[in-house]
């Protein structure tokens, strides 16, 4: 865990030294993009969510850097993540439950163009994971549900589809403190309505 640490570490202060040196010559200055406090919960992308355990500085390669030490839900592993990398990797917080009904809505009516060639697409969709916002996962979500209607998936993207799932109905769950399956039959309701015709004429 401590080499994958510094590791990250080494990478993301060779990135914003690069990028700021350019705008600011010998000046470096450190800008934190995404801030958390000890408690608050998290979203990481493609392992869903988590919380803030503990926040500790140390002096990694010379520099003092805030470490989040990041305990996932799914599987009960801790994650250390120096603070100049959590905006780069997509850690964010939870979506606002008023966000929980826009999902809702691009579920029941919201437009999707999906990729027929296979490579292309699972190539698409794994960038949509990882980069982990509720709405990207929402699209691969519905994607390969529609997908799934039309045609048999592939074993990769049932597995695929079943971590989309996962990552909404475990988010918007502990946003709105209902029960995974109320919010997961909620989930499949709303897309079997969207997709009603298309059962229809393969039934």
């Amino acid at each position: 865990m401590l080499i994958n640490l510094i590791v990250s570490v080494k990478l993301t202060l060779r990135f914003f030294r690069s990028r700021l040196t350019l705008l600011f010559g010998s000046f470096i200055i450190f800008t934190y993009m995404v801030s958390f406090n000890i408690g608050d919960k998290i979203i990481y992308p493609n392992q869903g969510l988590g919380f803030i355990e503990d926040i500790k500085k140390q002096v990694i390669l010379g520099e003092e850097l805030r470490i989040y030490y990041v305990r996932l839900l799914s599987n009960n592993t801790l994650v250390l993540i120096p603070s100049l990398s959590a905006d780069e990797m997509g850690i964010r917080k939870p979506i606002s439950e008023e966000a929980i009904d826009e999902i809702f809505g691009f579920m029941k009516e919201g437009m999707i163009d999906v990729q027929m060639n296979w490579k292309g697409r699972y190539k698409e969709h794994i960038g949509l994971m990882k980069n982990g916002t509720m709405r990207n996962v929402a699209f691969v979500m519905k994607s390969l549900y529609y997908l799934n209607l039309i045609k048999p998936l592939s074993f990769r993207e049932k597995k695929m589809m079943e971590k989309a799932k996962e990552l909404i109905v475990t988010e918007i769950a502990s946003v709105a403190s209902l029960s995974l399956e109320t919010i997961e039959e909620k989930l499949l309701s709303t897309l079997s309505d969207c997709f009603k015709n298309i059962r229809r004429a393969n039934s």
